[in-house]
């Protein structure tokens, strides 16, 4: 998907960084969790250092505490408990969930937005109030991960959120989860701690002496590279999706710090007219794989993937084409008919046919549909009302001193 990588990776670094960072900070914590040098399931004499676990717990932390914060020194609407008036109708991509969400009664909005700020704001101190708090905070980390997931489309963001919150648990809260048959691993984990209780003590090994050493390090550098994190999250100025190192090991995050009211969509449209002002000019509609589209497609269900052009559309629709110069880039390589271009899309209304001699991007505003009512017995999921034209028509010809100027290959014609 080269052509993707070219027209999609300079803005997506932009507005997904927290998501590329989170995943750098979170497989750099796990090169720590397990010893390099045994292949064994339960390596006792080199357990999971506690340094590690507070890794995890300090991550899932700052990630919440970060997304609440935000919050509340963003949007008016999350002080005023009214965001998810809209989240699920705004959102980067909708599921069938959100849609039946989106019209729930007033009332349960608000309490959603309330429950929303315990978790993020309240909840994330429990991790420093002993065991069964700790505890009670993965619980209710995870579970606000699963009802993300279920209501909308945000990628492999929830999932990679849930793993920090399993470090909440200690090897007695998760041992329901493991067989007790006499030489299992539950079992055998039972008769190692008992071995401990009993103060008997095994021969240090060398191997154990630099891993300590290691861990130790390790502690340091996550404390000195957390000073500016929590500086950042006492700032009234807080920044999200930030990092203040080069290797982003210790990051600060946040998500929807604002919220968008009324979702606009990019509709991108094509013509095998010569004149492209001619009234009579039949423009027909390229549909992408899970962005809203077509006013009766059902919403995807796409969650932990991510098609990552539906998602930079839906930053364009709130923007100009000039501030989103490749999707300029990706109408020439429609014009082009290129296939790698062609594969990110769901339908090609020129499949089978000569390339289009126009291609334009239309500006509507889209709303979901209320169950039960006109539209939704028409099938429809959507309604949708036109605001105006988003990029004028092109051609391939008019297209290539655009694609010189800025030093891309000019798209060849199929």
């Amino acid at each position: 998907m080269q052509m993707g990588n070219n027209i999609c990776s300079r803005y997506f670094s932009v507005h997904l960084v927290g998501w590329e960072s989170q995943l750098l900070e979170t497989g750099f914590l796990g090169i720590f969790l397990c010893p390099l040098w045994t292949l064994s399931r339960l390596p006792e004499h080199t357990p999971p250092s506690k340094i590690v676990i507070w890794g995890f717990r300090w991550l899932i932390f700052r990630i919440m505490l970060g997304a609440g914060l935000i919050k509340i020194r963003g949007d008016r609407c999350w002080r005023d408990l009214t965001c998810m008036y809209y989240h699920y109708e705004t959102q980067p991509v909708p599921n069938p969930v959100a849609y039946f969400m989106h019209w729930s009664p007033w009332w349960f909005h608000q309490f959603e937005t309330l429950c929303n700020h315990l978790v993020e704001l309240i909840a994330p101190f429990l991790i420093f109030m002993g065991r069964r708090m700790c505890i009670l905070n993965g619980i209710l980390q995870i579970l606000f991960q699963v009802l993300l997931i279920i209501s909308g489309n945000l990628s492999f963001l929830n999932w990679l959120t849930i793993v920090p919150s399993i470090a909440c648990f200690d090897d007695a809260s998760l041992a329901f989860l493991f067989s007790s048959k006499e030489g299992g691993l539950k079992d055998r984990v039972l008769k190692m701690q008992a071995r401990r209780a009993a103060g008997e003590r095994r021969p240090l090994r060398y191997g154990c002496c630099i891993r300590k050493a290691v861990n130790a390090s390790f502690g340091v550098l996550i404390a000195y590279l957390s000073i500016p994190v929590i500086l950042n999250l006492l700032n009234s100025r807080q920044v999200m999706n930030t990092s203040f190192n080069p290797l982003r090991i210790v990051n600060t995050y946040g998500a929807f710090g604002s919220i968008t009211k009324e979702r606009t969509e990019v509709i991108i449209q094509g013509t095998s007219s010569l004149n492209p002002n001619d009234p009579t000019a039949v423009w027909e509609e390229y549909e992408f794989k899970c962005k809203p589209g077509d006013l009766k497609r059902r919403p995807c269900l796409i969650t932990p993937y991510h098609y990552r052009l539906d998602w930079l559309m839906w930053f364009a629709a709130f923007q100009t084409y000039e501030q989103n110069e490749w999707i300029i880039h990706l109408a020439g390589k429609l014009l082009a008919n290129e296939e790698e271009a062609l594969s990110l899309m769901a339908f090609n209304p020129f499949e089978g046919k000569a390339p289009p001699r126009w291609v334009r991007g239309e500006h509507f505003k889209y709303k979901f549909s209320q169950p039960g009512g006109k539209h939704a017995g028409e099938g429809k999921w959507w309604i949708r009302k036109r605001i105006g034209p988003y990029f004028p028509p092109v051609n391939l010809q008019g297209l290539k001193r655009f694609y010189e100027d800025r030093n891309w290959p000019y798209p060849a014609q199929n």
